[in-house]
């Protein structure tokens, strides 16, 4: 019996990930750090679609997270053919509002633990006769963005990363997809504590339901595509950074979050 494993599914792209593979009849495995609503999501899952779902409560932000991970799978001998890297932070305003614990603890969770999760679980997801890496990055990947400066970094990293790493795996039975949402309804606003109202009404204009995001990442990821941007403004704003000056882009990011 395989297993999904997803990464930040207690709520918001993550927990719309997991419910958009149980529909499709995978059994799932939830990580997040709120064990109750870990445990309400499962019993929701198992309910609604009769597949098994197992959660584990863990901060991903402990370099630890990650060997724990595998030894809760190799003790309950679940095995992984889908792993789903979503979970991720936002820090907003100036670069100096924040400490360097903070910018690694954000860059653990971010960069570090879907690296590791994909080091270790890439010979086990190489044992199964089709398997695949779903990383969620952000429309934030393809320019700097003032006031999320590192934020956007460091999902540029994780963009980065995925289409090399899927080069590699080109001859194995691994897919790497990485999808690149914008504005999505959840509480990443407030996690970042963006304080700038013009970037708040922005997102709120052009929020996606993070349900729709979902559907289109499980989608990109069975195609065996590359790289998934949703939605039709984002994908606008994808090929603006391709063509605009940099200077621009930063200039308008700049403006966008009052730094």
């Amino acid at each position: 019996m395989t297993y999904a494993l997803i990464t930040g599914a207690s709520k918001g792209i993550g927990k719309e990930i997991a419910f958009e593979l149980a529909k499709r009849g995978n059994n799932i495995l939830i990580i997040a750090r709120d064990e109750k609503l870990l445990a309400a999501a499962a019993d929701e899952i198992k309910l609604k679609y009769s597949v098994d779902c197992q959660f584990l409560a863990l901060d991903l932000a402990d370099p630890n997270s990650v060997d724990k991970t595998l030894v809760w799978c190799q003790e309950n001998k679940f095995t992984v053919n889908i792993l789903v890297n979503n979970a991720g932070y936002g820090l907003s305003g100036s670069f100096l509002n924040h400490d360097m614990l903070a910018y690694q603890n954000m860059m653990q969770v971010n960069m570090a633990t879907p690296l590791s999760l994909i080091l270790k679980f890439v010979p086990l997801l190489r044992q199964q006769p089709k398997s695949y890496i779903l990383n969620i990055a952000s429309s934030a990947a393809y320019q700097a963005v003032p006031g999320l400066a590192i934020y956007a970094a460091s999902k540029s990293f994780v963009l980065s990363m995925s289409r090399g790493i899927r080069y590699e795996l080109r001859d194995t039975s691994i897919s790497v997809t990485a999808v690149n949402p914008g504005a999505t309804d959840t509480n990443f606003a407030s996690r970042a504590d963006i304080k700038s109202e013009k970037a708040i009404r922005a997102a709120e204009k052009l929020n996606m339901n993070a349900e729709t995001v979902a559907k289109m990442a499980v989608d990109g990821m069975y195609a065996g595509k590359a790289e998934v941007v949703t939605g039709v403004i984002n994908k606008i704003g994808a090929i603006l950074t391709v063509i605009l000056p940099k200077s621009i882009l930063e200039r308008g990011a700049g403006s966008l979050y009052g730094v």
